[in-house]
């Protein structure tokens, strides 16, 4: 009962923050029923003048950023969450500045040490003041020594010290507001707002723990060493923990400096190409993407190479989401609507009691007017958003993984075209599509295809001998415990003996299915 008490005065400090910061103040009025409507107002005449005048973006990130790393990541998590606070609300949310105040220094290092189990001085030749620090963990320059000798610069990303247990604090009076809200609006149930924070939660401790950052960053190596014009840090494993994760310095451009990149000689236009064609190659190829792709986290290197830092948010696709995309974004380029159309039912996105002719048509009023209107001023993000709106139209169940994608896309976009205004992007994302597409859906896709389907039958096949033997226990068990005393009538030991004398019908039948079924995928694939 205290628990809950406390819990609830935090949430009412959280609401007095957010209606001072005028947070409340996005809300659209006409749209509330009277009694909401009433309080809102009221609410609102705590709003600190200053805040009225301020924009959407500067109101939210200066709540947020006051109520701590906690409500920092909540907006940020939400911003991908349009289907649960709105599509106006996640824009602006996604605009939301990770910016806090640094801890001390000495502070870091004691952290360091005890995490590495090390003096600082053994580690680092030497370890400097933190130049970003964010609601997780804050960045050091440091210099170390390598078994050749030589000395080469690294960043030092450090947890917040009491990170963990803040989030623990806070993640409880998110729970108890989204009890509140299914308790109190039926409506939202259907968003279920409980697992909306379950998901918060496991995401917030997938982020701490900086070793999977790491992992992230070498998985990506290995996914891109081919990539033409794009790398990601080298991760230092020998100084690397679940609170500190050492990486290669990178000392280029932030891409948000644009005079600075262009007088340094790089070629704009092909910068911004090469941040579509990276995030498409990453999120269709590999089923694995960054997903918070912003200037602060993309660098250009002298050598013109795009550089991604801070993997602490990534999404993942499979392969069937994969070609979801690809089918979609290739039937609009070649606009057959009907098989985008398609796509969506194959996927089992939109449910079959739906109309695909009905649906198609829909489809293609997002898609024809794209088409009388310049390359540079269509915007792919804002395709998909329209999109997922109709969908909405049609009982798709939400996807959170795609809704992250159109997301990433957005922001994406947005970094591609303040590198190059002009940029086209169908012209630029073709390429990559249809590549995706001749290898994965044309005949060097269905042998593959085979190929997998092949191996999965072999893998059945090897396991049923084992199956074989544990059925086979479990009927000498039954039989024991028969003759132990067990009373067993007549009549059920003959049902026994008929039911194991089928099953081992059933796994002869089988084998033969299995045999029959790899000859038929040969040829399949061989044809």
């Amino acid at each position: 009962m205290l628990s809950t008490l406390v819990n609830f005065v935090r949430l009412l400090h959280a609401g007095y923050v957010m209606a001072r910061e005028g947070v409340f103040g996005l809300v659209e009025l006409p749209d509330l029923p009277p009694g909401p409507r009433l309080a809102l107002r009221l609410i609102r005449l705590i709003e600190r003048k200053s805040a009225r005048r301020a924009d959407a973006g500067a109101r939210i990130s200066v709540a947020f950023n006051r109520l701590g790393p906690s409500y920092v990541k909540m907006g940020q998590f939400l911003a991908t969450r349009p289907d649960v606070v709105g599509r106006e609300v996640a824009t602006e949310l996604s605009l939301l500045q990770d910016r806090l105040e640094a801890f001390p220094r000495d502070e870091a290092i004691r952290m360091v040490q005890e995490a590495l189990g090390a003096p600082i001085d053994q580690l680092f030749i030497d370890f400097g003041e933190p130049v970003a620090a964010a609601s997780i963990a804050q960045v050091h320059p440091a210099h170390v020594e390598d078994e050749f000798g030589e000395t080469r610069k690294v960043a030092v990303k450090v947890l917040r010290p009491g990170v963990a247990h803040r989030f623990a604090r806070d993640l409880k009076s998110f729970y108890l507001a989204a009890r509140i809200i299914e308790r109190f609006h039926p409506p939202s149930r259907r968003l279920r707002p409980i697992a909306v924070v379950d998901t918060l939660a496991r995401s917030v401790e997938l982020e701490m723990d900086l070793r999977l950052e790491a992992a992230a960053l070498s998985e990506m190596a290995e996914n891109t060493t081919d990539d033409p014009g794009f790398r990601v840090p080298e991760v230092d494993w020998t100084r690397t923990s679940k609170g500190v994760l050492t990486m290669e310095w990178i000392a280029g451009r932030k891409l948000s400096d644009v005079e600075g990149i262009e007088e340094d000689g790089h070629d704009l236009v092909a910068l911004g190409a090469n941040v579509i064609q990276s995030f498409l190659r990453h999120a269709l190829r590999d089923g694995f993407f960054h997903a918070d792709m912003h200037q602060g986290n993309l660098f250009v290197s002298d050598e013109g190479d795009l550089v991604a830092v801070d993997f602490g948010i990534t999404g993942r696709l499979d392969k069937a989401e994969r070609r979801f995309l690809a089918e979609i974004l290739f039937g609009f380029i070649t606009r057959d609507y009907m098989r985008v159309a398609e796509v969506h039912f194959e996927a089992g996105y939109v449910p079959k009691t739906q109309d695909v002719g009905v649906f198609a048509q829909a489809i293609r009023a997002i898609g024809e007017p794209i088409h009388g209107h310049k390359a540079s001023d269509i915007s792919m993000a804002r395709l998909l958003t329209q999109l997922f709106e109709v969908t909405e139209l049609f009982a798709m169940t939400t996807q959170p993984q795609l809704i992250m994608l159109q997301k990433t896309m957005v922001v994406v976009e947005g970094v591609a075209r303040s590198l190059d205004p002009g940029l086209d992007m169908w012209k630029t994302a073709e390429p990559v599509v249809r590549t995706w597409i001749e290898r994965n859906l044309g005949p060097a896709g269905r042998l593959q295809d085979a190929g997998e389907s092949l191996s999965t039958l072999m893998r059945l096949a090897g396991e049923l001998p084992v199956l074989a033997k544990r059925a086979e226990r479990i009927v000498e068990e039954i039989d024991t415990l028969a003759t132990r005393g067990v009373k067993v009538e007549p009549d059920m030991l003959e049902a026994w003996a008929r039911a194991r004398a089928k099953s081992n019908r059933l796994g002869a039948v089988a084998m033969w299915v299995i045999a029959v079924a790899l000859v038929a995928i040969v040829l399949e694939g061989w044809w």
